[in-house]
């Protein structure tokens, strides 16, 4: 089978590298990412990638214990850096070329961001690593996935969470939660699903980027999303 998609750009949490434990990098759950990533690249897809950093510090968390939020947000940037650096040693270590980009400038650590740039090593097999967020305070890596996605003319964005879609209430607390197949954008902020924030979802109804939502746990998932199998909720027009 064929792949349906050119190029995509996965938003990943940093919670989702956790695994089993409470805070940091799971060794397991970050080599399982890198092996979903490789997967996509053998099917001759371009891979952006970019992370959270709430495995690492949450810029929300620490404005409410009296941090100033944008220190706390600048320390966030610096912690999706980690992840992304953390993730890149996992691909390389599969055999897969990749290029950290980042939004701060750390010229000893990584790339700064330049689109053009990017979409040159797309075009080569390169997974690009975005890094650092949007590197402005006040926006989240949800808005920073979506932009990216645009400058770098993805085709969808996908999200991976660790349930498989969007529910109308968490599955996780409530047996009877409905999963939802198709969403428009509208609906998701009428029903306020926390897909991703508000900023992010508009920006992906102004520029016409389909939002996919599933399990990224699953070994393989990210593969039969890729070839079609109905395995993702789709947020679009």
């Amino acid at each position: 089978m064929a792949a349906r998609f050119r190029r995509i750009l996965l938003k990943l949490s940093g919670e989702s590298l956790m695994g089993e434990q409470e805070f940091g990098i799971s060794p397991d759950a970050l080599r399982a990412f890198a092996e979903g990533v490789k997967d996509a690249v053998d099917l001759g897809i371009q891979v952006g990638v970019v992370f959270g950093g709430g495995n690492i510090f949450r810029g929300v968390q620490a404005a409410s214990k009296g941090i100033d939020k944008v220190s706390g947000d600048h320390m966030g940037m610096l912690a999706t850096v980690i992840n992304c650096i953390a993730f890149q040693n996992a691909l390389e270590s599969l055999g897969v070329p990749t290029r950290l980009q980042s939004a701060i400038r750390m010229d000893q650590v990584a790339e700064g961001f330049i689109r053009r740039r990017a979409i040159r090593h797309l075009e080569k097999g390169r997974v690009v690593l975005f890094g650092a967020g949007t590197g402005n305070p006040y926006f989240t890596t949800d808005t920073a996935a979506v932009l990216r996605a645009v400058e770098i003319e993805a085709e969808i964005v996908i999200k991976g969470t660790r349930v498989d879609g969007v529910y109308d209430k968490d599955p996780e607390k409530h047996t009877d939660a409905v999963r939802f197949d198709r969403l428009t954008y509208r609906e998701v902020l009428d029903k306020n699903l926390r897909v991703m924030d508000m900023t992010a979802i508009t920006m992906a109804q102004e520029n016409h980027k389909p939002i996919y939502v599933f399990d990224m746990n699953v070994p393989g998932n990210l593969k039969r999303l890729l070839l079609g199998e109905p395995v993702a909720t789709i947020v679009s027009e």
